[in-house]
């Protein structure tokens, strides 16, 4: 006779991302995973998933989530109800996308506007001055 094991689900305070880290980790070795295989089947690298276990406070927010679907780990926050109206307006317009900045150089300015070549001309000549002046006194 076999015997089925139900477990419940408990809810566990996480106040530092060391504590998520503990939780990942605890959560990976009981259901007997190894790293290697929860970072290949997450679609991250395994030291991304050492980090995150580490409790590192910079890790990618995103990447983070999929180590916690694969591990069946689901978020909740506890708000007060006042929050959930305008968080409920907010979801409906959705997230607005972030503008990525143009890389210096591919249409032929910098930052400042100027061209790369100007800045370039002005950046050799200072540097020309600098060591021409040196010598004398």
């Amino acid at each position: 006779m076999r015997k089925h094991l139900f477990l419940t689900a408990m809810l566990i305070d996480i106040a530092s991302p060391q504590a998520l880290g503990l939780l990942v980790r605890a959560t990976r070795k009981r259901q007997k995973i190894r790293m290697d295989d929860l970072a290949g089947s997450a679609g991250v690298g395994p030291v991304f998933v050492r980090d995150v276990e580490r409790g590192k406070q910079t890790v990618q927010f995103g990447r983070v989530f999929r180590i916690l679907e694969e591990l069946g780990i689901q978020l909740k926050v506890d708000v007060t109800e006042d929050v959930i109206p305008d968080f409920a307006v907010l979801k409906l317009k959705g997230v607005k996308p972030i503008k990525r900045r143009r890389p210096s150089g591919l249409d032929g300015t910098n930052v400042s506007g100027r061209s790369t070549q100007e800045s370039t001309d002005k950046t050799s000549a200072r540097r020309s001055a600098v060591v021409e002046g040196e010598g004398k006194e």
